[in-house]
Order: C-alpha cells, then structure tokens, then sequence
C-alpha cells in the first residue's frame, strides 16, 4: 500500500534542489525548503518565484496556478520544522560521509514513518543508509539537470529499502509530471551507467588518432542524430565534472574494460582546460560559441570517375549503394571480381579495410570502406585502407558529396566511428538488462529522456538490427583482442535465437 505524501521537505536549495522544489509545489505539494546556508532558503524561495511568474508570461501557466505553486513554499531555517514531512528529499554535497550524518540528523526529528531520499548521482544509496536506525526507509531519488524540464527520475532501491516506498516514490513521480524508472543500487544507477559507452568510447577513437574531435562529433551527431556530439557534450558538462564520473564508475566496477577512461580528458582536467565554463575545451570557445570548428570536407565533382565495384556484408546495403551510384550515373564494374582500376567499395562491419578486403581477396589499393549502419540518407564516412591509391580516395569522397548530403573520410578504425560508439551503447544496454539493473522498458526510457538519445539503447538495437551489433563486436573483439568489446551473453543468445532484445522469458 503506497503512502500519501502531502508535506514535502527539501534540503539545500541549490540548481537541483531548487528543481525538486519547484515541480514539487507545481504539483500542490507542501514544500519546505531549507539549507544550512543563512538567507539560501528565501532568496530561494524568490528565485522561484520569479521563475514562476515568468511562467506566466509565457503563457506556460496561469497566474492563478503560479500563485498556488509560490503559498506552497514554506522557507524554514530550522531543521526540526521538518517534522511534519511525509517525505525529505536532500541535494546536498556529494559526500558519503555528509549525507550519513544528515540521515542519522533526520531520524532524530522526524516520524518513523518519513521517507528520506537521497537526489545522489553517483553515490550508493545503501551504504547512506548504512548507518541509520530504520535503512529501509531510505531510497534513491535522482533528477537531472534542469528538473522541470528533464522528465525522467530514478528511483534507486538499497538493499534494505521497503518496496512500498519504491511504488510510493513512483506514484509522486507521476504527479510531478515526471516518468519513474526503478533501478537497483549499483555505479552510475542507470543513466549515468549507460551514459559511459559514448564518451568513453569516442576518446578512444580520437586516442587513435582515427579522425579529428570535430569531425567525431559531425559523425555522430548529424549522421546518427545525436542531439550533441561527445566533445560537446564534455564540454558542456565541463571536464571537473565528467572526468571524476568516469574514474568513479571504472573504480566502483572493479576496472572494468567498458568503463575505461581516458587519458585525454585527464591532460585536459590537469591543465584547466574544463570546457565552456573555462572558455576552452576540446574546442575554444568566444561569448560561448565555438571559434575552431573544422568545416566539413568537400571534394568537388570530378571530370572522369572509376568505375565501382561493390561488395557488402548484407544484401540490402549492396542495393542501397547500387541505387545511389546509378542516381549519380556513376558506371558500374559488375564482375565477379573488380577490374585493375575500379574503385572497391566495401560495406563492411567491425573491420577496417585492410581486414574487409584481405577477408574478400581483394586488393587494398583499390578499396574503400563505407559504414551504412546509419544509411546514406544524411552523412556518409568513408574508410580507405593504409595503401588505397590517393585518387580512388578523392574519387569514392567526391562520389559521396555528389547530391549535397556531407562526407567524412577517416583513418583506418577497426569498426569506424558510428559502429563502435552504437555497439558499445547498444552492448552496455544489453549488459545491464542482463544484471537486472532496471526493466528493458525503464532502462530505454531513461537514456532517452536523461540522456536526450534519439533511441533508448536495447530499442536502438532492434532499429539497426541486433545482428550487425553482434558481428561489429565479435569482429573488434577478435581483431583487437580488448575485453571492453566482448558481446554480452544476453544480446548473443536473443540474436542467436532470432528472439527481439525486448523479448524476456518471464
């Protein structure tokens, strides 16, 4: 049986807490605010009310409805005066030992009936329940940057939270107008979890000197649709804050290989190169706009091209690349093996192109390689080989930029760019599905809307197909022998069983 909660207390009333508060009070909650800091609490209180009044003259909501929300705001500096809540919610510094003894602080005041969640991020909720009379009280209740508007929040269950509460916290989720997800109590929850395969693995693509930072983001960005690209993103973040993230998650995993970080973002951090906020990062920035962008590369329409000869591991990326080449009236080598001075294009996963065309019998010199996980539709990256003849790379760019839509030529990469950052994102799903994280469903929503993915991971390995993330991983795995591409057993066995990855035995 779930508990009313009508008195809602939040303590310290920084970004996030004043977050909480606000969609707390929107929902006609009781709110009380309150921070150690002397006058935080009412100047609090004032900053939102003149968020909310601004609300209102964006027509968002009514002035009747903002003025409900601002007498629900109660500025308390007194702890005690917590006592009457049904529910705390601390955003407080992220320490373990602090959020320990602010617990132990709260039971000496309030009724046993009190929930206390914690909006930590990174910490476990279970060791800040550790020290308290009554653990099974306490939850994880994580927002994210801003509230109001990112509509996700994890309910995170210690190891002795009462699933009562968990159902309880959902339910008011709902009412804040926010979708719940539930996840166990392990690194990083789930969003800061799933969050660590795009990083992570497009530092180790420009550690390799694969292609620029910016052309990285290009690729992901307007080829795959992300909303931003990673060096962006980083920057956004600002280095003081993701680097510690992902040196956190790789210890509290043991080392894990999939959570590696990077020395990069280490040299960046130690040289105070933090992002925006320090108005240089990955890239320099003036009144916050980025001053060292590369432009997109372009190879004008050539006299005379090749002719083209096209091998692919799947059958619908032949067509695809058969029916651009024939729109671009681009001729057509159709033997069963190409001609001395064809162009090779090969649409291959998990490979480089010396692998695809040693794997093919073909001749390096004439081959490039072209990655159609995401189509052709928006942007094109092209991979020739270590010794491919420097006009056949002019020649396969220059095809590609034909009708207007951009192209990336890159180094060689066992897997490209897009290939590794979705297979690690897809596979990391995957791996957290399996150790129950959190359902299929909530672990999908949460990276959409915590993260802003045009796909939750698993849902995203059905949209690209589920086998070509296999064969990109098992091919990297074999080629690179790093642990941190190692397919999870639970995408392997639904592929192999020709099952969804949504489908569950249960």
């Amino acid at each position: 049986m779930t508990q009313q909660i009508q008195h809602i207390g939040i303590i310290g009333v920084g970004i996030m807490g004043s977050g909480i508060a606000q969609i707390a009070a929107q929902s006609g909650h009781t709110t009380y605010l309150y921070d150690t800091k002397e006058g935080a609490a009412l100047q609090a209180k004032d900053k939102l009310t003149e968020t909310l009044n601004k609300l209102v003259e964006k027509n968002k909501i009514t002035s009747e409805q903002a003025q409900k929300a601002i007498d629900c705001l109660i500025v308390t500096e007194s702890l005690p005066d917590l006592k009457v809540c049904d529910l705390i919610i601390e955003a407080i510094i992220e320490r373990l030992d602090i959020k320990q003894a602010l617990m132990q602080q709260l039971e000496e005041i309030v009724p046993d009936s009190t929930i206390l969640a914690s909006n930590t991020s990174s910490l476990s909720v279970t060791a800040i329940a550790a020290q308290c009379r009554i653990p099974e009280r306490v939850i994880g209740y994580h927002f994210f940057n801003p509230v109001p508007l990112m509509k996700v929040v994890e309910v995170i269950q210690g190891l002795k939270t009462d699933a009562k509460h968990v159902e309880t916290m959902t339910q008011l989720s709902h009412a804040f107008g926010h979708r719940a997800v539930v996840a166990k109590d392990t690194p990083g929850f789930i969003v800061n979890h799933a969050g660590r395969g795009y990083g992570t693995e497009a530092l180790k693509i420009l550690n390799e000197s694969v292609t620029t930072f910016s052309e990285i983001d290009r690729i992901l960005r307007e080829g795959v649709g992300f909303k931003m690209g990673p060096f962006e993103l980083l920057d956004l973040t600002g280095l003081d804050v993701s680097h510690p993230v992902m040196e956190s998650i790789y210890q509290q995993y043991y080392q894990e290989p999939r959570y590696r970080p990077n020395p990069l973002t280490q040299q960046l951090l130690a040289g105070k190169q933090l992002g925006r906020k320090t108005s240089q990062g990955f890239y320099r920035y003036e009144a916050g706009k980025k001053t060292n962008e590369a432009a997109p590369s372009h190879v004008a329409r050539l006299e005379q091209y090749p002719a083209v000869w096209v091998a692919a591991d799947y059958t619908a990326d032949h067509d695809a690349l058969i029916h651009y080449l024939k729109q671009q009236q681009i001729t057509m080598d159709n033997g069963a093996t190409p001609q001395p001075d064809s162009l090779c294009l090969l649409a291959c996963y998990g490979e480089d192109t010396t692998h695809a065309a040693k794997r093919l019998g073909l001749d390096a010199k004439q081959c490039v390689a072209i990655d159609l996980l995401y189509g052709l539709e928006r942007h094109r990256t092209l991979m020739p080989s270590l010794i491919t003849r420097p006009e056949l790379c002019q020649a396969a760019h220059s095809i590609f930029n034909l009708d207007g839509v951009g192209a990336s030529t890159i180094a060689e990469s066992i897997g490209f760019v897009a290939q590794r950052v979705l297979a690690m994102v897809i596979n990391l799903g995957c791996d957290m599905a399996q150790q129950n994280i959190a359902t299929v469903d909530d672990i999908n929503a949460a990276v959409r809307l915590g993260l802003g993915y045009p796909h939750g991971p698993i849902e995203w390995g059905e949209v690209l197909g589920a086998d070509k993330i296999l064969l990109i991983l098992t091919r990297i795995s074999a080629l690179t022998l790093d642990p941190r591409y190692r397919p999870s057993p639970w995408l392997q066995r639904r592929v192999t069983l020709q099952l969804p990855l949504t489908y569950s035995a249960s």
